[in-house]
Formats: structure tokens, C-alpha cells, sequence
């Protein structure tokens, strides 16, 4: 048999809608605020077939450049061969999430500011730079009332 290659081809479990997720979608999907310049993830709703982007853009992060009554257009770079095209899409809100990747940045930022503003202060130096984990501490193991176990498998016993 052939291979079906319609426009949601392999799109079974991509589109489908998640384990109690299904039915009517929730109306905080429509009272996102979406400005220029939001990073957003395009992910798409199988329940709504208008505004759907193309499933290779499924799971994708891009910037909003445009803003409508009920859609967003989204700037995504799409790898073909061996660079990155800009992509210019229109995608209803209902494909659209604010994207959670630059959280943790922004709250990094805001640490290391209240830090500095803080070591400003009190006249010291602070270190914000993230350091990689050091080597873990050496230990001693006490013999004392811990004797070595040696460890051996169990032998194989047939009970047919």
C-alpha cells in the first residue's frame, strides 16, 4: 500500500487533543494579551481548523510581528538545508501559547540586579556569574560497626 502525504499527514497524535483536555476550549485561551514582540510557542489545536499552522511549525518558538482581532503573525526560522529561513505566519490565538523558555533568564536578572543593588550598598563586591558545580567534598567511610558486604548474584534456580 501507499503512504498517504496529505497536509496532516502523521498528524494522529500531534493534533489530538490532550487526556481531559477535550471539548470546549477554555475562554482564558482567548483573554491572552499578545503584544509585538512576545515570544510565543505555536502549538497547535486540532479542535480549531481555521488559522492552523502547518504541522511542521508544531512546537515551534517564534516572536509575534503583527496582531489582529483573533489572530497573531509569528516570525519562526525553519531550517532548510543548511541555513535558517524567516517564516512569516498567521496563526489564530488558539494555536498560540506564551512561551515559558525566557523565565528563568528573566528571573536570574532580577536576582542579580537585587544583588548588586545590595552589595552597592554595604560597599562590597558581588560574584552574579553562574558558576559550573564544583567537585563534591571528600569523605571519609568508617569501618566502626560497618563492615564490607561483598555482593554476589543469586544463582539461577529452575522451578519448572
Amino acid at each position: 500500500m501507499g503512504h498517504a502525504a496529505g497536509l496532516r499527514a502523521g498528524t494522529r497524535y500531534a493534533f489530538s487533543r490532550d487526556f481531559r483536555k477535550k471539548g470546549f476550549i477554555r475562554l482564558s485561551t482567548y483573554l491572552q494579551q499578545y503584544k509585538v514582540g512576545d515570544i510565543v510557542d505555536l502549538r497547535v489545536n486540532g479542535a480549531v481548523q481555521k488559522g492552523m499552522p502547518h504541522k511542521v511549525y508544531h512546537g515551534k518558538t517564534g516572536v509575534v510581528f503583527n496582531v489582529a482581532k483573533s489572530a497573531v503573525g509569528v516570525i519562526i526560522y525553519k531550517k532548510v538545508g543548511n541555513r535558517y529561513l524567516e517564516k512569516r505566519l498567521n496563526v489564530r490565538i488558539e494555536h498560540v501559547t506564551h512561551s515559558r523558555s525566557r523565565e528563568d533568564f528573566i528571573k536570574r536578572v532580577k536576582a542579580n540586579a537585587a544583588a548588586k543593588k545590595e552589595a552597592k550598598e554595604k560597599g562590597i563586591t558581588v560574584e552574579v556569574k553562574r558558576q559550573p558545580a564544583k567537585p563534591r567534598d571528600a569523605r571519609t567511610v568508617s569501618l566502626k560497626d560497618n563492615h564490607p558486604e561483598t555482593v554476589v548474584p543469586l544463582a539461577y534456580e529452575t522451578t519448572i
